[in-house]
């Protein structure tokens, strides 16, 4: 049996999808450190006594490398079903990745909607923090080290995102080089 919740990078309601993941991995990850820590008291054996310490010290790190990232994104939602129903429109015409969440080591890139064209990369980013030259100067090196056209553009008004978008001719229009399958992989391991 098919579970018909679960999302992929890049799908609409990826990110709420994966935080409830990682919120379970973390809460599993809590419960077998207490439960080592308590099954050491049950024991009167000196050496299963620092095994189960040591387990439990050594079940923090996978448990933190969970819940590091869940932090990191915590405030990033799932787009609005109005914004979704507006952005699907265009997928007809290009290719479009929703609910990503781009990293770097200066910054956390929350992307609601990416489009990804023949001309270029348009990417609708939902956190005014994010320096949008520093962001566009780091994918644009990314695209370049993966010899791919380095022609990326962050909008971080909704109205202006909408507007490149209606300008876009199909990408149907344009000789298929692969490049766009490539951006969007490239893209989608960027993503946390």
């Amino acid at each position: 049996m098919k579970n018909t919740n679960k999302r992929a990078k890049g799908q609409y309601g990826y990110r709420n999808y994966r935080r409830k993941i990682q919120i379970l991995k973390v809460l599993f990850g809590a419960v077998m450190i207490i439960a080592q820590l308590l099954a050491r008291n049950l024991t009167d054996n000196v050496a299963a006594k620092n095994i189960l310490t040591v387990m439990a010290i050594l079940s923090v790190l996978p448990t933190a490398n969970v819940a590091s990232p869940l932090l990191a994104s915590w405030r990033y939602r799932t787009p609005s079903e109005e914004f979704h129903n507006r952005v699907s429109a265009y997928e007809s015409k290009f290719l479009i990745l929703y609910d990503l969440i781009l990293t770097s080591k200066e910054a956390v890139m929350p992307m609601d909607a990416i489009a990804v064209h023949p001309h270029g990369v348009y990417a609708y980013c939902v956190s005014q923090k994010v320096d949008t030259a520093k962001a566009e100067k780091f994918l644009n090196e990314m695209f370049t080290g993966h010899k791919l056209d380095p022609h990326v553009k962050i909008f971080k008004d909704e109205a202006l995102f909408f507007k490149r978008l209606e300008q876009l001719k199909p990408a149907s229009e344009y000789e298929d080089d692969g490049s766009c399958g490539y951006s969007l992989d490239l893209l989608k391991s960027l993503s946390m």
